[in-house]
């Protein structure tokens, strides 16, 4: 795992490295969804490593959803 990038291949939790299996299921973080969490504790005692990160995707996200350009159709388009 890169740790400027975050970008989690396998699902194992981001702070204690659990895998996901039947009985545990992992959350993505909600703001980049690059990082995986068996629990929010885990969440917190990561955050000040994955901060930076979060902040940098989650404002790509934002940006890419703002700059978005929408489907074309043929209703209403000019020939």
């Amino acid at each position: 795992m890169n740790e400027e990038n975050e970008v989690v291949a396998t699902s194992h939790c981001a702070s204690c490295g659990i895998a996901e299996v039947d009985d545990i299921k992992l959350t993505k973080c909600t703001d980049c969804d690059l990082a995986r969490y068996c629990s929010v504790k885990c969440q917190k005692n990561h955050w000040s490593q994955h901060e930076e990160a979060c902040n940098k995707r989650a404002t790509e996200l934002r940006d890419e959803l703002s700059f978005k350009q929408p489907e074309s159709s043929y209703l209403g388009d000019c020939p």
